[in-house]
């Protein structure tokens, strides 16, 4: 079984006892693990995926192929953060793990939680299993900077959103947790691809799970595709 194969089930897990409410019910608690099981098995990166049209089961039968991006079209270094999270010469912080890390400040973070030279070595995400899930597991229940919420809180409705979260069209829900966890290159783009892609998934593992569709919410609580992005991607600086 391959490593992410075992993860998912350790994603699965922690959001089994991550969500086990006694005031809950039982769809109401599957449904943080059916987000792990779509958020940790299929990506809105096309170069993670084996699905295919044609594919046996259908596209949204298979899951996550690589622990890696294949065909990264940048090394996402954002100077912004070179006082706090510089870039190591060399380094390239591409899409890596169960839940895909990208840019150097997202490693700097999640390093410096897990006491791991990540900003250094972003490579032992794809090179240890252990430390990949360890990644995923904070990334899902931590919140990346100070006053954003984490994607669990969110989805499960722990977070309140602030008049400008409001403003910015964020509400807790399924779309607020791609926002979370992919921003930009998913969320405030409309009705794409990338972003339907991983709403297809959520649904599919729903009905695979016995959870009805409709537990999902409404269009604007499932979808990101009017959401301003948490933290924007800086635009690259036009050549001299």
């Amino acid at each position: 079984m391959g490593f992410l194969r075992i993860g998912i089930i350790l994603l699965i897990g922690i959001a089994i006892i991550g969500s086990v409410n006694g005031d809950e019910n039982e769809s109401f608690r599957k449904r943080p693990t059916i987000v792990k099981m779509v958020k940790g098995t299929k990506m809105c990166v096309k170069d993670w995926e084996c699905g295919y049209g044609v594919a046996t089961g259908g596209p949204l039968a298979w899951g996550l192929c690589y622990n890696k991006e294949m065909s990264p079209s940048q090394d996402y270094c954002d100077d912004y953060f070179k006082l706090t999270y510089p870039c190591t010469p060399g380094a390239q912080y591409y899409g890596r793990g169960a839940l895909p890390i990208y840019w150097n400040y997202n490693y700097g973070a999640i390093g410096e939680a897990l006491k791991l030279n990540l900003l250094d070595h972003p490579e032992y995400i794809e090179q240890n299993a252990t430390m990949a899930f360890q990644a995923a597991i904070w990334r899902w229940m931590n919140p990346m900077k100070k006053g954003q919420p984490s994607a669990h809180d969110a989805f499960v409705g722990n977070w309140k959103p602030t008049k400008n979260d409001t403003l910015s069209k964020r509400l807790p829900g399924f779309g607020t947790t791609m926002n979370i966890l992919y921003g930009d290159s998913v969320c405030g783009q409309g009705d794409v691809d990338a972003m339907n892609n991983i709403i297809s998934h959520f649904q599919y593992y729903l009905d695979l799970m016995g959870v009805g569709r409709e537990e999902a919410g409404p269009h604007e609580v499932l979808t990101c595709g009017d959401q301003k992005a948490f933290n924007p991607t800086a635009a690259p600086a036009a050549a001299s």
